[in-house]
């Protein structure tokens, strides 16, 4: 079997290993792995609208901290189940996207309602990163070789890593630099991590599609596609950051 590799911690080096599909049973296919893309991808959009329409409703975010708090708690909960108990993602890649729809929906109500046309922005360069890389992808003009998914995984682990730190700085009183500077070098650190998560979508749609190839379980198509949402949301995330920073100055 080829090894994987993927900064994506969903869509990693094992995830194909050991699967097997028995005689007659239904195989992963990139068709279905799109619709089920689509499908997660709706839910988001969905509970996203949910929490930004009670925050523009009240214009008070005290009214939307416990979706925030369900969304950002419960998704990276049943985000990490996923990654470890691939067989429920039918059941937890939707349950996944609802929840990160939540919490997404009420970061970009903040953000809008201090940069108005922030969301628009970040959604379209979002989906214009997504809309690209696929189709650089697809023409084999950007080829996901083993050397480049070393490089994203490693930049990747090391990203998160600094975010980590970062975190737990935060609650002794203090936080790493240019994670939220609206410096120059603040500004070039969110490039950086905007076009490490952007190249994640390389290696995922790669990922992707060499479990359809392998011929990997039916369920695989919701794991994949999970994997998908993990990608998307983290760029979303980031360059909605990159933006703020740059109207900040």
């Amino acid at each position: 079997m080829a090894l994987f590799k993927s900064g994506n911690p969903a869509l990693k080096q094992e995830t194909f290993a050991g699967l097997s599909v028995a005689g007659g049973e239904e195989v992963m296919t990139l068709q279905g792995t799109v619709n089920k893309t689509g499908l997660l991808l709706t839910l988001i959009i969905v509970a996203a609208f949910y929490t930004w329409n009670i925050y523009f409703s009240t214009n008070d975010p005290a009214s939307i901290v416990g979706y925030l708090l369900v969304g950002t708690i419960g998704g990276l909960i049943v985000g990490v189940v996923t990654a470890f108990k691939k067989t429920w993602a039918p059941v937890l890649a939707p349950a996944y996207a609802v929840l990160q729809g939540l919490a997404l929906g009420g970061i970009s109500a903040i953000f809008e309602a201090e940069m108005p046309g922030i969301v628009l922005e970040a959604m379209t360069l979002t989906f214009g990163i997504f809309a690209v890389l696929l189709v650089l992808y697809k023409t084999e003009v950007i080829k996901a070789s083993e050397n480049f998914k070393l490089i994203v995984a490693s930049a990747t682990g090391g990203i998160a890593l600094y975010y980590l730190v970062s975190m737990f700085g935060g609650m002794f009183g203090f936080q790493l630099p240019l994670i939220h500077d609206n410096t120059t070098g603040g500004i070039i650190f969110s490039l950086f991590v905007v076009a490490i998560a952007s190249m994640n979508l390389v290696v995922d749609f790669d990922f992707i599609e060499q479990g359809a190839e392998q011929r990997c379980p039916k369920y695989m198509e919701w794991y994949g596609a999970f994997g998908l949402m993990v990608t998307l949301v983290w760029l979303y995330l980031e360059i909605l950051r990159l933006l703020a920073k740059s109207r900040r100055r």
